[in-house]
């Protein structure tokens, strides 16, 4: 069985979906490994450093050609559904909620399709999490990033010509990418404080030195490991009880995104123009939409003196370290659907029957 790694060709994106090390492992499994020249280079990665573990190296369309398993981290596009023949099997983040008509034109290939964001939220499938690992980096880079973006320092420090106060910083959902953002805000020295809707993750802040501002739920709690979204009762709760550390924060970190479904508003623009002036908001849920309602995507919005910086930066930034983890979870996926390098098919196991999306031409989840 031939794996073939493609270069990813979505803008801003450096990540590669296989590193050498990786590639090495699953080669050393028994698979044929085939790599499109120059894909790890934003990574990092040389075409030699994949020669070296024993990849082929070749042409886009030599990839597509003699693969029978295609990589991608993004979407594949209407390039490569040209390329794509019957029989392959694409795994990638599909987003298929989302991306009806990109489904179809898979299934009229005759292809089949494995997405990587439905990966259940289930313990035994925690080490095949591309959400969860990227959404790690996710968080450590947006407090760096707000970091640069303001005009103080995080810690408190004590000097001859007087004392500098720490500074304040919000988390808004406390997932894999809060629980990072606030372990980070931690480490850099500021106060930090952390408000969820699901309150079985207040102990997991608190645990991280942040003070977790509760709200009343009302059984509003988590499905499948994710926040679900709020009622409009909760909302304004939430709003009323966020407001005075909001309007006192020096850097707000958004992290609350719902698969499938447009990022819930958490910040209104009447809420930032009562913040101070000099504040930086860092809304890691731009590309769905935004967490905040003046938000917009790579752009940074300035508004009445706060900088709202729109982004879903993350894990392009730090690209090495992301497409080792990405690699490391699709290892993990491939060799729990594979023995002996042939697929299984087993439909009625849980992470099989839920990322397989379209299976030789048939469309099986929408």
């Amino acid at each position: 069985m031939k794996i073939g790694i493609l270069k990813e060709t979505q803008k801003g994106e450096k990540r590669v979906s296989l590193s050498p090390n990786i590639s090495k492992q699953l080669i050393d499994k028994g698979f044929k490994i085939i790599i499109e020249e120059d894909a790890g280079s934003n990574s990092s990665y040389k075409n030699s450093d994949y020669k070296d573990v024993g990849v082929s190296v070749e042409k886009r369309g030599v990839v597509f050609k003699e693969a029978q398993i295609l990589l991608k981290i993004n979407p594949f596009d209407e390039e490569d559904l040209k390329l794509i023949d019957k029989g392959q099997i694409l795994i990638s983040q599909l987003y298929h909620k989302s991306n009806p008509e990109l489904i179809k034109a898979i299934a009229s290939k005759g292809a089949t399709a494995f997405s990587l964001d439905a990966i259940p939220r289930i313990s035994r499938a925690q080490d095949m999490d591309v959400l969860s690992s990227q959404n790690n980096l996710a968080g450590y880079k947006a407090v760096i990033l707000g970091a640069y973006e303001m005009t103080k320092i995080f810690p408190l420090m004590m000097t001859a010509a007087g004392t500098i106060t720490p500074s304040k910083v919000l988390i808004y959902g406390v997932g894999v990418a809060g629980l990072q953002a606030i372990a980070t805000a931690k480490r850099l020295g500021a106060v930090v404080e952390a408000t969820d809707i699901r309150t079985e993750t207040k102990e997991q802040a608190e645990s991280l030195g942040a003070k977790f501002i509760l709200v009343d739920n009302e059984g509003e709690e988590s499905e499948g490991g994710y926040a679900k979204e709020a009622s409009e009762d909760y909302a304004r709760k939430q709003k009323e009880a966020v407001n005075k550390s909001l309007f006192q924060a020096d850097l707000v970190v958004t992290t609350a995104n719902i698969p499938g479904r447009k990022a819930p508003v958490l910040i209104t623009e009447e809420q930032v123009l009562q913040m101070k002036n000099g504040a930086v908001i860092i809304d890691l849920a731009a590309a769905q939409g935004g967490n905040c309602e003046v938000s917009k995507l790579n752009k940074t919005v300035v508004k009445n003196g706060v900088k709202v910086i729109g982004t879903n930066i993350a894990p392009e930034s730090v690209s090495t370290n992301a497409s080792e983890l990405f690699a490391k979870n699709i290892y993990n996926f491939i060799i729990h659907l594979t023995e002996e390098t042939a697929f299984k098919w087993d439909l009625e196991e849980e992470i099989t029957d839920e990322t397989l999306i379209v299976k030789e031409g048939e469309i099986r989840k929408n």
